[in-house]
């Protein structure tokens, strides 16, 4: 089974993805909310595969057998965005550590964070999932 690399970022109030170099020919989806956006990558995908193989051009064996799952790689932006209907800013802060505002520059692509400092933000978006989880 093939993986795709789907990259997904925060682009001025759109989540936006594209594919990786295993998927020829260049590929951007948009969507405003994140949901949106993970109905749209396989449609889009399937959409543009078929307009290859229409087109003539050649398609691996693979993507045209749909023998592929996708691999998510989210920018920090994304990744805070993505979970601000189920934490506030405020509770990744308390789990992570990172300070608020700081998340917010984040969260709003105005800085980026260091390594380090995105593993804290999902280490904390983690410690949030396990608790919610305990929940009985």
């Amino acid at each position: 089974m093939e993986k795709i690399r789907v990259d997904i970022a925060w682009c001025e109030q759109n989540f936006g993805a594209t594919f990786g170099e295993n998927v020829p020919g260049a590929v951007a989806i948009t969507a405003k909310t994140y949901d949106e956006l993970m109905i749209e990558i396989p449609e889009t995908l399937r959409f543009h595969v078929e307009g290859m193989i229409n087109d003539g051009d050649a398609v691996p064996e693979w993507l045209r057998n749909g023998e592929y799952e996708f691999d998510y790689h989210l920018d920090t932006a994304a990744l805070i965005r993505s979970c601000e209907r189920y934490a506030s800013l405020a509770a990744i802060s308390r789990a992570s550590g990172v300070n608020q505002r700081q998340l917010s520059h984040y969260a709003n692509g105005v800085k980026k964070p260091r390594p380090q400092q995105r593993e804290r933000i999902v280490d904390g978006l983690h410690e949030i999932g396990r608790k919610l989880i305990a929940i009985v």
